[in-house]
């Protein structure tokens, strides 16, 4: 159980560093440079807090440990979403441009393995 909190914590620090610091307190202006490009300027700046607090507000739901199926389907469900569209539509933005895409899948692949594997083995051994 100890290295499924762990893990969950560390699931929600990424979700806490790209909500809180990167969009809300703009920490990282790429974030909302990113969202003004997908879905325009006029309020980009309000959607940007919007998405991070949104992504703070996940982080939250995955240190409650409430319902960590679903949360994980709708992280796994985000992550790949966001990056596709970011994939197609402004990849010279992103940070490592196309190969962004592998850090989402290894990021997905971590959210999967530890609400349905790990999670499921310790369920069954204990």
């Amino acid at each position: 159980m100890k290295l499924y909190k762990t893990l969950s914590n560390c699931i929600a620090i990424v979700w806490i560093i790209n909500g809180l610091f990167c969009k809300i307190l703009n920490l990282v202006p790429r974030h909302q440079e990113i969202i003004s490009e997908i879905l325009g300027t006029e309020y980009s700046s309000v959607l940007t807090i919007t998405i991070g607090l949104m992504e703070v507000i996940l982080a939250l739901w995955v240190i409650s440990d409430y319902k960590p199926k679903l949360n994980a389907m709708l992280q796994i469900i985000t992550v790949i979403t966001m990056n596709i569209i970011e994939f197609f539509l402004v990849p010279d933005i992103l940070l490592w441009g196309k190969f962004n895409i592998i850090i989402a899948l290894a990021f997905v692949s971590l959210i999967h393995y530890t609400y349905f594997i790990h999670k499921q083995d310790y369920v069954t051994t204990t």
